[in-house]
């Protein structure tokens, strides 16, 4: 038991490390993209800066030269000494040529830099070209202010992307774990579950909305398999009571014909018949219970009509609800529909057996059908019965189970589970309404396509009594 607890913490935590893994590398890969995009965007303009303000000085550099041979007309004892000393002052070093390219002044450190191509700018003063400035830019001064602004861009962006990673692992991290433990606790419970702990649930869990939503549909699973459990359980114990009075039956009067205590007569050989015929009608049942599952695959879909169909389960009927001395009264009216009649058959015969078996003496059951507003069929079956208790009264299309009520009639409690099938199959809904002591009343509900009626109703309205 502790090594399963311990594996399946290990299995949670790895499930929570890859999520998480998973968070932080799309984080950092998106930090990463756009910490590069924005470094060479950076670094793409404080070039351009850089280039302007060296065109922008050279041209100063040219200008102050141009002052300087205005005032001689002539580069012969032209004082260039302000405009090296701006040069030197800028990190930049200079060489002034005359019209004939012939070097005036130059920087002292300008030939020794031979590497890179030096800046020109022509030397214009008075709309005449007195010669040529050409500006080689060294490592200080403007160069280096330059260089010191793109570092100082790098390394704030890079500490910003820096931080936004290490938020981006945090944040991960808890998210990670926030999905994960949901998760874990599901898992932790399913595992319960197949080693045979029923009871287990994962019960109210903080995350995201769709996780809550998935813990509450397990535990909405967990509780119908237990009901199903339940169910299965109680039709074992339902069938074994069932078979057991009939086989016992059988078994006896066998054994008293085979030992010669009673002889064959009309009366027990028709006995026996009867408990042949009680099995059968369980097995009956069952089969019937299993085609209705598979309903929906099998329809054969017909234009009829709701309140033929009825009369004619009703006439089917009659028989048995005058033997009990319990009043049958109709009121139909037409209502076309597209179903399988052979199936809405079945449907309004186990609801006027239902009616007819928990109606005592004296009681009176209505079958009625009506077009329903907006297009359907309705059939209502109602009876002057004991009524279902409003306990019981949510389960009764359960398969197998009985009410307490039930306990006293025979039957395997499958009837009105086979109606709400075939019900389904037709796109139906089939409901009931009940209080204890003022009967109960079952609703057919059937969609229609808007078809008409096949034919007339052959009596709309019929009331027949037997007592």
């Amino acid at each position: 038991m502790t090594d399963g607890a311990g594996s399946q913490a290990a299995r949670g935590s790895a499930l929570g490390l890859r999520l998480a893994l998973a968070f932080i590398s799309v984080a950092l890969a998106a930090i990463a993209l756009l910490a590069g995009l924005t470094a060479a965007f950076a670094a793409a303009d404080v070039s351009a800066l850089a280039t302007r303000q060296q065109r922008e000085l050279t041209s100063a550099i040219a200008v102050a030269a141009g002052a300087a041979w205005d005032r001689n007309s002539s580069w012969a004892g032209a004082n260039l000494a302000p405009v090296l000393d701006l040069a030197a002052r800028t990190g930049a070093d200079i060489q002034i040529r005359d019209r004939s390219g012939h070097v005036v002044a130059s920087s002292p450190g300008f030939g020794a830099r031979a590497a890179g191509q030096p800046a020109g700018a022509p030397i214009v003063v008075r709309g005449e070209r007195a010669g040529d400035a050409a500006v080689r830019f060294t490592g200080t001064g403007l160069g280096s202010a330059d260089r010191a602004l793109e570092v100082a861009l790098l390394r704030a962006i890079a500490g910003a992307a820096g931080l936004a990673a290490l938020a981006a692992m945090l944040t991960g991290l808890a998210v990670a774990r926030r999905i994960t433990r949901p998760v874990e606790k599901i898992i932790a419970v399913t595992r319960a579950m197949g080693r045979g702990q029923r009871a287990a649930r994962v019960g109210p869990v903080t995350g995201p909305g769709e996780l809550r939503e998935l813990a509450t549909a397990f535990d909405q699973m967990a509780d119908t398999l237990d009901r199903q459990e339940k169910l299965r359980r109680d039709l074992v114990a339902d069938v074994a009571h069932e078979l057991r009075t009939p086989v016992a039956v059988l078994q006896a009067g066998h054994e008293a014909l085979l030992d010669g205590i009673a002889k064959p007569s009309a009366g027990q050989l028709a006995s026996l018949r009867d408990e042949v015929l009680r099995l059968a009608r369980m097995v009956t049942d069952l089969q019937d219970l299993a085609a209705a599952d598979a309903a929906g695959l099998h329809l054969s879909r017909l234009p009829c009509d709701i309140a033929v169909l009825a009369a004619t389960a009703a006439d089917s009927q009659a028989g048995q609800f005058e033997a009990a001395g319990i009043t049958l009264t109709r009121e139909l009216s037409p209502a076309g529909i597209l179903g399988d009649p052979r199936r809405l058959h079945q449907v309004i015969v186990n609801l006027l057996t239902n009616a007819l078996k928990f109606t005592p003496a004296g009681g009176n059951v209505t079958i009625a059908t009506e077009a329903a507003a907006g297009g359907g069929a309705v059939l209502t079956v109602t009876d002057t019965g004991r009524g279902i208790p409003a306990d019981e009264l949510p389960r009764i299309f359960d398969r197998f189970w009985r009410g307490r009520q039930a306990s006293q009639t025979s039957g395997s409690g499958i009837g009105l589970a086979i109606a709400a099938e075939l019900t389904r199959a037709h796109g139906g809904r089939l409901s009931a309404a009940s209080r204890p002591g003022h009967g109960t009343r079952m609703t057919l509900t059937l969609p229609t396509p808007g078809i008409p009626a096949p034919r007339a109703l052959r009596e709309s309205h019929r009331t027949s009594s037997a007592r």
